[in-house]
């Protein structure tokens, strides 16, 4: 038998954690430096601009956006593990290397 509540699953589904790959930098035609950008976004376009939000927000003037995928589960090493728990809780996770 199938009621209306058996039919609503979404709360339960982990949604879709996109991992983005690229370079940035503080200013304007300075050194770029790689970044993974982590977060949970309902298409690719939505990532992007989510991704390019948060970088500027936190002082990036230049994004150079390589790849984009979506992440087949938990990575087992950090700095990427907490990233992708951050990014289930709904925050944009940044890992600037340098």
């Amino acid at each position: 038998m199938i009621s209306d509540n058996d039919n609503d699953h979404s709360d339960e589904e982990t949604p879709a954690i996109f991992i983005i790959i690229g370079q940035i930098c503080k200013q304007m035609g300075g050194e770029k430096k790689p970044v993974h950008v982590m977060l949970a976004a309902p298409d690719e376009d939505t990532a992007v601009r989510l991704c390019l939000d948060a970088l500027s927000s936190k002082g990036y003037a230049e994004a150079d956006l390589d790849q984009i995928g979506v992440m087949g589960g938990m990575p087992g090493d950090e700095p990427h593990a907490s990233a992708y728990q951050g990014a289930l809780e709904g925050e944009v996770a940044v890992i600037a290397f340098d």
